[in-house]
């Protein structure tokens, strides 16, 4: 009975040697590499699709043109309206019955003055004038409406050339030059976009590590094969609603893809540095 300590101890080593250990920290977390923002081109009026200039896979520039839409009667309403708002003709014609109302009704006024008239023939001179003015400032606000309206028109004719507003990859066609473009969000895309320079990387992490990751904080995204190496990216928003049903919240990172190298749509490992 004696010797029975002796016994237990090697069994609580025993114990102790075969505790399981705490478990390690993740060499790193899922993660998805995806374009910053997907656009669909749409036409802004229904018109006629004239040209499409990028296929499939094209890589753009910002302010690039994508699309020329047919903009003939626009073109025609605008020559028309510039027409109207250079020309002089009647501003000159207008301002020729001002002068020569203003001199008759002088005239008339002089001959009343000195009884050679009724004061009836006066006033008719009085009327004409105040119609000739009228005519002139008439005159002079239809060419600055033509102006206006040539403006107008410009803008609408600029409108049938649709610009890329990012640089990125053109991901998709739908439509084709001689086919009618719809305006409207029910409507088909003419072209469909992706902005691949910045990319973003989508993280869910657990609960556990909240306040740990803040905005500002670098990372190193590593590509699931067959791709290779790793590149730098930054916090950029850290929710701040969780989920409490799986116990985590999102992450957004901002990595930057200059030569457009990198591929979005990649499953990747982020690890924060």
């Amino acid at each position: 009975m004696r010797l029975l300590p002796f016994l237990l101890l090697p069994a609580a080593a025993l114990a102790q040697s075969t505790k399981p250990a705490a478990p390690a920290a993740p060499a790193g977390y899922d993660c998805l590499i995806e374009p910053n923002q997907r656009i669909e081109i749409r036409s802004p009026t229904n018109a006629l699709i004239d040209r499409i200039l990028v296929e499939r896979g094209s890589a753009v520039k910002a302010g690039d043109t994508l699309v020329l839409l047919d903009g003939s009667v626009e073109r025609e309403a605008l020559a028309g309206a510039q027409q109207r708002a250079e020309s002089e003709a009647e501003l000159r014609v207008a301002r020729a019955r001002a002068d020569y109302a203003r001199e008759k009704f002088r005239r008339r006024e002089d001959l009343r003055e000195q009884h050679y008239i009724t004061a009836q023939d006066r006033d008719e001179a009085q009327a004409e004038l105040r119609v000739a003015e009228a005519e002139l400032a008439l005159a002079v606000d239809n060419r600055r409406l033509a102006g206006i309206e040539s403006r107008r028109l410009d803008a609408v004719l600029k409108q049938r050339a649709l610009k890329a507003p990012f640089s990125g990859v053109v991901t998709d066609r739908l439509q084709n030059p001689g086919e009618l473009a719809f305006t409207g969000e029910g409507s088909r895309p003419i072209l469909k976009m992706a902005q691949t320079n910045p990319l973003r990387v989508e993280v869910v992490l657990p609960v556990s590590v909240l306040g740990q990751i803040k905005a500002g904080r670098p990372a190193e995204i590593t590509p699931e094969a067959p791709l290779k190496g790793s590149w730098q990216a930054q916090v950029k928003v850290v929710d701040r609603v969780m989920d409490s049903a799986s116990g985590s919240f999102g992450v957004r990172l901002e990595l930057p893809n200059p030569g457009g190298d990198i591929p979005a749509g990649v499953r990747c490992k982020v690890r924060f540095l």
